[in-house]
């Protein structure tokens, strides 16, 4: 009877503790917080500040995380990471979720399954205001910066240019600043928030070589309970308008600085 007792105990200590480590259905592997990975690089969809929405963390991504985490009756975390390791971390189960201005491309589909998309965006090219670039065929003879992993690198590359890759859109930026290339090619909203930071630049626009592309929201392969979950929360937010016009506050906040 005490050997029963005690493998009993033993077999109830053993549910409890995978109950902890497994959420018990809570659709995420932390309990009640969905951690969300991001590359707070990206002005105005992510970014560091003092006081963000998430911590130190704030954007127009982190404001629809934070109010997805909340309308599922959960708590949101962020992982900072580089971009290029985001999907292999989601993988790896380090993280939940991933809300990084990152496209749902067909090739990013095969590893991984996304939300219903909350975002449209295109590329432009950020240039100094007396350069002759205008259309994306006038970058063939010239030096091109881009952000490594981000659409831009690989619109650059469809069209078959060089280009140097940096790790994040400021260095970028700053080496067309310092006059070390000619032309960045990034998204249209946070080409607006380097082109106000920063005297003497323009945007050139050329959507007959830069097609729309539309941002999502990345889960695990197969996680279909925290993808319904999230997907709920973002038709909401879509059709009660709160994305737009969170969209709206933080370009207009990025382009007033």
């Amino acid at each position: 009877m005490k050997k029963t007792t005690k493998l009993l105990a033993m077999t109830l200590a053993m549910v409890m503790t995978a109950c902890t480590l497994t959420a018990c259905g809570g659709g995420s592997s932390k309990g009640n917080t969905i951690t969300f990975g991001t590359n707070a690089e990206f002005p105005p969809f992510e970014y560091v500040t003092s006081n963000g929405v998430i911590g130190e963390y704030d954007g127009i991504d982190m404001a629809i995380a934070k109010q997805l985490a909340e309308s599922n009756g959960m708590t949101a975390a962020v992982e900072n990471m580089e971009f290029d390791s985001l999907l292999v971390a989601l993988q790896n189960g380090q993280i939940d979720a991933v809300i990084a201005g990152m496209t749902a491309t067909d090739e990013r589909k095969e590893t991984v399954d996304f939300s219903t998309p909350y975002y449209t965006a295109t590329q432009v090219m950020i240039v100094k205001e007396d350069s002759d670039i205008a259309a994306a065929t006038d970058m063939a003879d010239k030096k091109i910066c881009v952000i490594q992993g981000y659409t831009g690198e690989i619109c650059v590359q469809d069209m078959g240019y060089t280009y140097e890759a940096f790790k994040k859109g400021t260095e970028a930026v700053m080496e067309l600043v310092n006059g070390k290339c000619d032309v960045v090619v990034i998204d249209s909203a946070t080409a607006q928030k380097y082109v106000g930071d920063n005297e003497g630049l323009k945007i050139v626009e050329d959507p007959s070589a830069f097609e729309s592309e539309e941002y999502a929201i990345a889960v695990q392969k197969g996680n279909t309970e925290l993808l319904d979950k999230i997907n709920k929360s973002i038709d909401k937010m879509l059709a009660d308008g709160t994305i737009n016009e969170l969209a709206v506050k933080y370009t207009e906040e990025a382009t007033a600085e």
